[in-house]
C-alpha cells in the first residue's frame, strides 16, 4: 500500500475536539474497496473519505466516502472537510470553490471568511418521499406520540441520501429520543431511507435557532454528531412547509449536545417556481497530520 498522508479533521465545530470528526486519505487512487474499508473500520469515525487523485477531472477533484460499514453516495462533513484539505493541502492557495466529484455527482463546496470562516456545500435539489404516520416512529425512538409536532409531516426527503425527517416539540422530547434497534431495524426494512433526524425549535443556546439529532444505526454510526447531509435534507423540508413562515431559510442548528461533541450547521434555503435551493455550511479544524505505513 505505501505510505500515505491522512488528515484528522473536527467538522461543524467552532474549536478543536467538537463538531463531527473526519479522516481523511490523499492520493488513494490505488486503493482497493477492501483497502478502503478497512482503513475506515480502522479509523472509526462515522466517515472517512479518500481523495483519489490530486489532478482535478471532469471538473472536480474524485473523492469516495465510507462509514465504518459501508460506502455512502454523498454525506455532508465528509464533503466539507475534503475540500477544506484539498484547498489547503493540495492547491494551497486562496481560492472561491472546490468541486467534488462524489457518487451522487459533482458538488461544489465554496469560502466564506478564509481557513478560519464558513465552507459552504451546495446540495442536489431535495426529493420529498414518503410521508409517515407518528405511532410507528414514536415506537421506534421510544418517545411518546404526543411528543410529535402534528403541524407538519413526518416524511422521507433525499437530496443524495435519504432520511426521515421527525418534528418534535420540546428539547426534552428530543433528548428522551433512543432508538431502539430491533424496532428500527424492522421498520427500516423496507425503506429507502435508513437513518432519523430528530428537531425541535427548544435550543441549548439562545444564538441557535433549531437543535436535532440524527441517529443511522445500519450504517454503523449509532448517533452522528453533525450530519451535514441530513441537515441539508431539513433545511428543505422547513423551506417546503415553511416551518419559520417563509419560503427562506437561514438558519443555525445544534448537534451533538447528547454525546459530547457540540456540533453548529448553518442552513440556507429557498423555494421558488416549484424547486428548492439547498446550501449547508459550517467551519473545519484541523486537529492532526500523519501518514498510513
Amino acid at each position: 500500500m505505501g505510505e500515505l498522508t491522512f488528515y484528522i479533521l473536527d467538522v461543524f465545530a467552532e474549536e478543536k475536539y467538537a463538531g463531527n470528526q473526519l479522516a481523511v486519505i490523499r492520493d488513494a487512487g490505488a486503493l482497493s474497496d477492501s483497502q478502503m474499508q478497512k482503513i475506515t473500520k480502522e479509523m472509526n469515525y462515522s466517515e472517512t473519505t479518500f481523495i483519489l487523485s490530486e489532478q482535478q477531472q471532469n471538473g472536480g477533484y474524485d473523492v469516495r466516502i465510507f462509514t465504518p460499514e459501508i460506502e455512502v453516495p454523498f454525506a455532508g462533513h465528509p464533503t466539507l472537510g475534503t475540500a477544506y484539505v484539498i484547498k489547503r493541502e493540495i492547491i494551497e492557495k486562496a481560492v472561491a470553490r472546490v468541486n467534488l466529484n462524489l457518487k451522487v455527482g459533482l458538488i461544489p463546496v465554496t469560502f466564506e471568511g478564509g481557513d478560519d470562516g464558513i465552507l459552504w456545500m451546495k446540495q442536489n435539489e431535495p426529493t420529498f418521499g414518503e410521508v409517515i404516520e407518528p405511532q410507528p416512529i414514536s415506537e421506534v425512538l421510544g418517545i411518546d406520540e404526543s411528543d410529535i409536532e402534528e403541524r407538519f409531516p413526518i416524511q422521507e426527503v433525499s437530496t443524495g441520501l435519504p432520511f426521515i425527517i421527525v418534528p418534535l416539540k420540546t428539547l426534552d422530547a428530543v433528548k428522551r429520543a433512543k432508538m431502539g434497534r430491533e424496532k428500527y431495524l424492522r421498520f427500516i426494512e423496507d425503506r429507502k431511507a435508513k437513518a432519523v433526524l430528530v428537531f425541535c425549535p427548544e435550543t441549548y443556546s439562545q444564538e441557535n435557532n433549531l437543535n436535532d439529532r440524527m441517529f443511522f444505526d445500519c450504517y454503523g454510526i449509532r448517533e452522528d454528531p453533525a450530519t451535514g447531509s441530513a441537515n441539508g435534507c431539513l433545511a428543505a423540508y422547513l423551506a417546503k412547509y415553511r416551518c419559520f413562515g417563509s419560503n427562506q431559510i437561514d438558519a443555525r442548528v445544534e448537534q451533538g449536545y447528547e454525546i459530547g461533541r457540540p456540533s453548529l450547521l448553518y442552513l440556507r434555503a429557498e423555494e421558488k417556481a416549484g424547486k428548492i435551493d439547498v446550501s449547508v455550511g459550517g467551519k473545519v479544524v484541523m486537529v492532526a497530520k500523519g501518514e498510513l505505513v
